[in-house]
């Protein structure tokens, strides 16, 4: 079956915050086109919980968050687009409020609360602890308002459109058949990639697509070895990876392990405020030494109805497996949560491609570093997203001509069959025991090893959705690991048990790039 042709000005994949933002930048400059994996709604940027930090309060200043997100970055953030965001982060909360988003108040003024590593209460929250669903419900309804938006809903892209190097639009696979999609620019905003590994706090729609086609097509991957692992989700059997916001230790839960005993005091100055990797370590430090699988997180010293109103959808997903929250300790274990690296791009959205760009936790600019700060993602997504819409704007206005080219499809050099899906949970389960929190250049090696074993996949006819984002999975597992073996040392998320110092070239970038072996730029 021949595929169908579809064309616009702008094609935006992904529908998150990113997504959205560089949609409605993009709205007044031509025809967008915005293509989401599943449901228009569901994204990574649904699931945020905790808030979104920006320097709006009266206490907090733009070069203290400036100087909070640095540190926690361990030396690797990139000062320029750190300084871009928390500079023009409070004009686009304003913009936001403006389209409608509604932040928690006390009385007529934002609340703001803390969460780890912040220095001063910076992080606007909404309808207590669903923020990311405020966010997302506003920029969608302004998404609306603009008659040049298009969205097609359950369409995962397969590969993008290559011409002389340049990035001229996707093919995409929805509802049983290949549509090609092209277009003058385009920009991925496919958020993150948790579910290679079998901890997840990542909607399962998290396969990590948008850098794996974009390795595939030829761009630059960059610092894939950082890893953020949040430290506290729910441990219950029979219950989901659910994430405990950072903003509960913020007003003031503790952590104790299941001998009661607090113990974060024990590791860093800043206890249950340190940094995310930092804590996530502890609680693996704490588990090994009590024999457990998870420790507690306590906030039975709060008020009942503060923790109610404070986090009803926390309150309310504990309670349907038995755990009241306000009298009962909470069992928790760290889960992978957040992509620092990714698609390289510049401060406006351009990666190593022509006609290529990329915006939220997809691409990387540097500006988490090492290690995120808390509530950083959200403001990324908006400052990032729409820069990356203008710089878009901006190309297709000095490259005019639409160019509709047939794609070069990858052909099937064998007809193996596989179990598709005991290949995928076997992976999640060698990223997460090897190459997970605590590493070695052992348990790296032997997970290399055993992607490389699973390579023929690449080659094989491949039938479903599932299919596809097993390669894709597979892929960007192989960049984590490869990242992870060039690095010999630990900074930040990125922890080697057999070389804890940073190592030489610390300061230096790991890079991939398809036909390459990492390196660093």
């Amino acid at each position: 079956m021949k595929p169908s042709v579809k064309s616009a000005d702008f094609l935006v994949i992904g529908g998150g915050v990113a997504g959205l933002r560089a949609a409605i930048e993009l709205a007044s400059q031509g025809d967008v086109i915005v293509l989401t994996k599943d449901k228009p709604t569901e994204s990574t940027t649904e699931y945020a919980q905790g808030g979104i930090a920006v320097a709006l309060s009266d206490e907090d200043k733009v070069g203290i968050h400036y100087d909070d997100t640095i540190k926690a970055g361990a030396g690797l953030c990139f000062d320029e687009a750190v300084k871009v965001m928390v500079e023009e982060g409070p004009d686009y909360i304003r913009e936001l409020i403006s389209w409608g988003a509604e932040f928690d108040k006390d009385g007529s003024k934002l609340s703001f609360t803390r969460e780890a590593a912040h220095t001063k209460n910076r992080i606007l929250h909404a309808h207590g602890d669903s923020t990311g669903k405020e966010i997302e419900r506003a920029l969608i309804n302004k998404a609306r308002s603009c008659s040049s938006i298009s969205r097609y809903d359950f369409a995962f892209t397969l590969d993008l459109i290559m011409k002389e190097n340049r990035c001229v639009g996707a093919s995409v696979l929805r509802r049983g058949s290949i549509i090609n999609f092209y277009a003058k620019a385009v920009i991925l905003a496919t958020g993150g990639a948790g579910q290679i590994y079998s901890k997840t706090t990542n909607p399962v729609i998290a396969t990590g697509d948008g850098i794996a086609i974009a390795y595939r097509a030829g761009a630059q991957i960059k610092d894939m070895e950082f890893v953020q692992f949040h430290p506290t989700t729910l441990y219950s059997r029979g219950a989901p990876q659910f994430l405990l916001s950072e903003a509960m230790r913020g007003e003031g839960a503790v952590l104790r392990n299941i001998h009661k005993k607090r113990f974060m005091n024990e590791y860093h100055e800043m206890a249950e405020l340190a940094s995310r990797d930092t804590v996530a370590r502890a609680i693996v430090s704490e588990m090994v030494k009590t024999h457990s699988r998870h420790v507690y997180l306590d906030l039975t010293h709060f008020d009942t109805d503060f923790v109610k109103k404070r986090f009803p959808q926390i309150y309310s997903t504990c309670l349907q497996y038995d755990i009241d929250i306000s009298e009962e300790l909470i069992p928790v274990s760290p889960a992978a949560h957040y992509m620092m690296g990714g698609v390289s791009t510049n401060i406006d959205g351009k990666t190593s491609i022509d006609g290529l760009f990329a915006a939220g936790e997809v691409a990387c600019t540097g500006v988490h570093g090492a290690n995120r700060l808390a509530s950083n993602s959200l403001l990324e997504g908006l400052v990032f997203g729409a820069r990356a819409g203008k710089c878009a704007a901006q190309y297709a206005g000095t490259n005019r001509d639409l160019i509709i080219s047939e794609p070069v499809l990858q052909q099937a050099d064998e007809a193996r069959t596989f179990d598709s899906e005991k290949v995928r949970s076997t992976l999640r389960q060698v990223m997460w025991n090897k190459v997970g929190i605590i590493r070695c250049e052992k348990s790296l090696s032997a997970a290399r090893a055993w992607i490389e074993r699973k390579a023929f996949i690449h080659k094989t006819s491949l039938r479903s959705r599932r299919d596809y984002e097993l390669r894709n999975i597979m892929t960007v597992a192989a960049l984590i690991t490869d990242s992870a073996l060039l690095r010999r040392g630990s900074v930040g998320a990125h922890y080697r048990s057999d070389i804890k110092g940073k190592g030489e070239n610390w300061k230096s970038r790991s890079v991939c790039e398809k036909g390459k072996d990492p390196y660093w730029g």
